[in-house]
């Protein structure tokens, strides 16, 4: 796995992240997620190309076909109908356009630069193969599963959740580059096509609860449980 093309696309994911948590406005944190899926879409055929050193093996049109195939795919879905059904969403339920974390955004931001300095450093300790070490695939994918549960945890709009949701499935997808050879193709497309029912609920229940509930806020179904 060649790390000097995988880490700077890493260090992009990093600051996306980053990007998301330092901004109030939802349609640029559905832009921002809607780019870091590209990216992760570009990431998915560099690692696995780079797992296959013999040329028989990468020069098979059929492993070409369905690798790229399946990226295509990724960046479609992660990075055009995802946020499309997200601004979608964000329209027809009328959704505020400016929405602020509990505590702030800086003291957001202060917590995700602390939290991911830590992860960097905990993730030294982890045991990996030879080609994997010194990388930054652990340490990028524990942040985005961090940032993810910032966004869960600190912004309780319903829509909001859907975004942390998916930047937490972000994380886990690039903790499964290590193990892009045991992952067959038809389990990763059943994800994303998990991914994307999942979305596409919550786009309905952003709808649904709007009517009821104008702010559309996890406030008030607690209230609805009690």
């Amino acid at each position: 796995m060649n790390l000097q093309i995988l880490d700077p696309l890493l260090i992009l994911v990093l600051l996306l992240n980053f990007a998301i948590l330092a901004t109030s406005s939802l349609r640029i944190i559905i832009f921002t997620v809607a780019a870091q899926g590209f990216v992760l879409a570009a990431l998915y055929p560099i690692a696995h190309g780079n797992v296959h050193p013999h040329p028989e093996e990468v020069s098979q049109v059929l492993d070409i076909a369905r690798l790229y195939g399946l990226t295509a795919v990724m960046a479609v879905v992660k990075g055009i109908v995802i946020p499309w059904l997200l601004l979608k969403a964000m329209r027809e339920a009328d959704v505020p356009h400016q929405i602020d974390p509990i505590g702030g955004l800086t003291p957001t931001l202060i917590v995700a630069a602390f939290g991911t300095a830590l992860l960097i450093i905990f993730s030294k300790n982890f045991t990996l193969h030879e080609g994997h070490r010194g990388g930054l695939i652990v340490p990028s994918a524990l942040a985005s599963v961090f940032c993810g549960f910032l966004l869960l945890s600190l912004r309780r709009e319903v829509l909001t959740q859907v975004i942390g949701y998916l930047v937490l499935e972000n994380g886990i997808f690039i903790f499964g580059l290590l193990l892009v050879t045991a992952i067959p193709i038809m389990v990763e497309l059943g994800v994303l096509l998990d991914l994307f029912v999942g979305v596409f609920v919550m786009g309905i229940l952003v709808n649904h609860v709007s009517r009821a509930l104008p702010s559309a806020s996890t406030e008030h179904m607690t209230a609805l449980r009690e």
